[in-house]
């Protein structure tokens, strides 16, 4: 078995298959030929630590990427990485275009790189997509795994195409319906467009390599919108991600569950469907069970993190079917920020009051009553038995995988950028 992972930058669920208002054609044919995840969640709303989480199946404090590797955070142990262990396992190894788990990506077992990487990343997607085409039609001796890592829908986003007209578009929630948002969203829908378009490069690729039905394609991100309240945010709109997978013959067609899953699952369903014992180090399961049962479930809630992402900003929650718990532990008591993206977007926020607002060290919110994680239910009397399981459950899972947070402020490595809570850009 082949294993191609297609993963974007930012993308969240604001695609086709998940009723995003655009086109992304090749990406509703992926769907309709695969399994669709509605519930799919990242083990942590930031580069680095998502990437790391996903490609070790373990927590980002677990597997210790806490920040991002460009402002000088690293894995201790980079053979954790799935590139390293299916090499180990007599698999090809090769990533072309962007990963963001290592400044050296041989360092994470992979044999070869292909595609290119540079100041235009965004252009380079289309480029890497032809040598990713290039690679699959190759004559193989080995099962595969190619990480083919786009840089698209990462910001700075294009200019808009004729295709997208500002005047036309609904920004996602829960941004303002206003012209910088719309104009923002137009971008976005064009840098998305390349997302479409290479992803239907590689399927097109494997199509005529004759090996569609014997190999796992897999389509992920990282993390929620380069948005404010998105990306790094563990609101739903920060945590939640797009996931495809397509495997011929052993996960069924056009089907779609509801149950959650967190990405570090991917690794031991990789593992199964490769026919390899995943390390015991991985707390992910396995999500074939939903092949036979999509109604079914494989876990009764998922967690996720914040460290670091260019400030300090140290949150855990918990999310199950019905509830959502956050918790913040830093002593930063506003909007930081400095962990949103600078963009027309942030800068309507600041020009209209949001660094007045305080933050709500514990929040909690019933996603029946409130999906959109609006009202704040930690202080109401009839959420007291809710607030306390959900508490109790995400300190037994910070216990028993010895989360550094319980120990105090969690340090950063010697040598590490990072910018000040109270600062407005990123780069300041």
């Amino acid at each position: 078995m082949n294993i191609i992972m297609m993963h974007t930058h930012d993308t969240g669920k604001a695609i086709e298959p998940y009723g995003f208002p655009c086109s992304t054609p090749r990406l509703m044919e992926l769907a309709r030929e695969g399994m669709l995840f509605r519930n799919a969640y990242c083990a942590a709303p930031t580069c680095s630590p998502s990437r790391s989480a996903l490609l070790t199946g373990m927590s980002p404090h677990n597997c210790g990427m806490l920040g991002l590797v460009h402002r000088g955070f690293q894995m201790p142990e980079p053979s954790m990485h799935l590139a390293s262990f299916l090499t180990q396992h007599g698999y090809e190894t090769v990533l072309c275009g962007v990963q963001h788990e290592s400044d050296d990506p041989f360092r994470l077992g992979y044999q070869r790189r292909i595609g290119m990487v540079g100041p235009d990343q965004g252009a380079n997607d289309r480029v890497n997509a032809l040598e990713a085409s290039a690679f699959i039609q190759e004559r193989h001796e080995r099962p595969y795994f190619l990480s083919f890592g786009m840089f698209n829908t990462h910001r700075p986003f294009p200019e808009p195409s004729l295709k997208h007209d500002s005047s036309y578009v609904m920004p996602p929630f829960p941004l303002a319906d206003c012209p910088e948002n719309r104009t923002e969203t137009a971008r976005y829908l064009t840098s998305l467009d390349t997302v479409d378009e290479c992803v239907g490069m590689v399927l097109d690729a494997l199509e005529s390599s004759g090996r569609m039905e014997d190999t796992l394609v897999i389509f992920t991100t990282d993390h929620g919108l380069a948005f404010p309240r998105m990306k790094c945010s563990l609101l739903d709109t920060g945590i939640g991600v797009s996931l495809i997978i397509r495997l011929a013959g052993k996960l069924p067609q056009g089907v779609v569950t509801d149950a959650l899953v967190s990405q570090i699952d991917l690794f031991p369903t990789i593992c199964e469907l490769a026919g390899l014992q995943p390390p015991e180090r991985v707390q992910g399961t396995s999500v074939l069970p939903l092949a036979m049962q999509p109604d079914g479930r494989i876990r009764d809630a998922v967690f996720a993190e914040v460290n670091y992402h260019a400030a300090y900003e140290p949150m855990r929650c918990i999310r199950t079917e019905r509830y959502k718990l956050i918790v913040y532990y830093g002593d930063y008591s506003g909007t930081i920020l400095s962990n949103m993206d600078d963009s027309a977007s942030k800068q309507f926020l600041v020009d209209h009051g949001i660094l007045k607002e305080a933050r709500e060290r514990v929040q909690l919110f019933d996603l029946y009553l409130d999906p959109v994680e609006r009202t704040n239910r930690a202080e109401h009397p009839d959420y007291a038995g809710v607030l306390a399981e959900l508490s109790s459950q995400l300190e037994t899972w910070m216990r028993d995988t010895k989360d550094p947070l319980l120990s105090g402020v969690v340090p950063k490595p010697a040598g590490a950028i990072v910018t000040s809570a109270s600062a407005l850009r990123p780069t300041d």
